[in-house]
């Protein structure tokens, strides 16, 4: 079972991790007990996030387990948690045993402010393309950019494509893509 982890914060974007998060445990549904899905934040209050949606988290970061799979999304909030030394060292410390770090939007700068990015290939929000290039990243017009385990996705439905990708890398095309047809996804997975 892969335990996966996505971080919150306050005035994070719902379909970042709401995405991810659907589809990474929509796997146990056609195999059951494949992933364990928590949501991450840095106490255990629950988070607003941009557009009103409240989230209770399952574990804080400082009892959060050793992931297999990190899940950073992006949002209005990142600017503030970007700069969140807990965050940025929550984001360090899974780096250093976990088998994915990825991103989804502007999550990709929580990333980069870790350190984890620089010349590095990534993506983030297409708005955001000269801003993530100036932390030594080269920035890729890619929904889904993969180097070594980091794995960045760009704007924000991109988190969809980012889950069927890691399903695809983990349990084969034809499970990812039995996901995608499940939740009425038109997409062919092989072309992530």
């Amino acid at each position: 079972m892969l335990t996966v982890g996505i971080l919150l914060f306050p005035q994070v974007e719902e379909l970042d991790f709401v995405g991810p998060f659907e589809i990474l445990s929509y796997i146990n549904k056609i195999r059951p007990e494949s992933t364990k899905v928590l949501l991450i934040a840095e106490s255990a209050e629950p988070v607003k996030a941009f557009n009103g949606m409240k989230i209770i988290p399952d574990v804080t970061m400082a009892a959060c387990p050793q992931l297999d799979i990190l899940v950073v999304p992006g949002g209005k909030g990142r600017y503030a948690a970007m700069k969140n030394t807990a965050i940025k060292e929550f984001i360090q410390q899974q780096a250093q045993k976990a088998k994915y770090i990825t991103s989804v939007c502007t999550g990709a700068f929580l990333l980069a402010e870790a350190g984890l990015l620089k010349n590095k290939k990534a993506t983030t929000y297409h708005t955001a393309f000269a801003e993530l290039a100036a932390y030594s990243v080269d920035v890729l017009p890619q929904k889904v950019v993969r180097e070594n385990n980091i794995i960045t996705a760009a704007g924000v439905s991109s988190g969809i494509e980012l889950g069927l990708y890691i399903l695809r890398e983990e349990f084969g095309a034809a499970v990812a893509q039995e996901v995608a047809d499940k939740i009425e996804y038109a997409i062919d997975v092989t072309k992530i």
